[in-house]
C-alpha cells in the first residue's frame, strides 16, 4: 500500500524514445534540434567574415579548413536541418498571422503561397546577386 506522501511524489516513467512514436513530434523534436545547427552556420558565418577582414591569407586558410570532408558532411548535414527550420517555420505563418482584407479573413493557403513566393523571390534575387 502507498501511503499519501509517497502518491504524491510518484512520477511515471517514460521511455526515452518517446518523441519517436508519433510524426509530429519527432518533426517538433527534430525542429528543435535544428536550432543547433543554425547556430553552426551562423558561427561558421561570421568567421568568413573574420577571415576575410584579415586578409587573404586567413581567407585561404579558411577555405582550406572548409574544404575538409568533415566539415563539408557537417555543412551538408546543417543545410538540411536549416531546410527543415525554415520550411516548418513557413508552414506555422498562417497560424501565427491572420491576415484580413476589407473584412475577411485571407485563406491560409493564399497566405502560405505568398510566404512561399517571397521566399523564392529572395532567393533568386540573391542568387544573381552572388553569381552574377
Amino acid at each position: 500500500m502507498i501511503s499519501p506522501w509517497e502518491a504524491r511524489y510518484h512520477r511515471a516513467r517514460m521511455p526515452r524514445w518517446w518523441w519517436a512514436r508519433r510524426r509530429s513530434y519527432l518533426t517538433f523534436m527534430l525542429r528543435e534540434l535544428s536550432s543547433v545547427f543554425v547556430a553552426v552556420f551562423v558561427a561558421e558565418l561570421l568567421l568568413l567574415v573574420r577571415a576575410v577582414a584579415h586578409g587573404a591569407g586567413a581567407y585561404e586558410d579558411f577555405l582550406d579548413a572548409m574544404a575538409n570532408p568533415a566539415v563539408v558532411a557537417l555543412n551538408v548535414v546543417a543545410l538540411a536541418f536549416v531546410l527543415l527550420h525554415a520550411v516548418t517555420f513557413a508552414n506555422l505563418t498562417p497560424r501565427a498571422m491572420v491576415v484580413r482584407v476589407r473584412g475577411r479573413t485571407v485563406p491560409a493557403r493564399l497566405v502560405l503561397a505568398g510566404v512561399y513566393l517571397g521566399w523564392i523571390v529572395v532567393t533568386a534575387f540573391l542568387a544573381w546577386l552572388v553569381v552574377g
